[in-house]
């Protein structure tokens, strides 16, 4: 098995409510969204400059 770095996030506490309720039925977790996302980060240059460049959250004074 790969090694796990252990960390924390802190994230928008609206956002993270309508994933749980989007992903209920899928089993889908924040954990397979984040290795699967830093995944394609890594190793797809679309997705990356996708996520670079993605302007639609609010700024409320946070790096968010």
């Amino acid at each position: 098995m790969n090694e796990v770095k252990l960390t924390s996030v802190k994230v928008i506490t609206e956002l993270y409510k309508k994933f749980k309720n989007r992903t209920i039925d899928d089993e889908f977790t924040l954990q397979k969204l984040v290795n699967r996302s830093l995944n394609m980060f890594v190793y797809n240059e679309k997705f990356k400059n996708n996520v670079l460049n993605y302007k639609d959250l609010h700024q409320s004074g946070s790096k968010f």
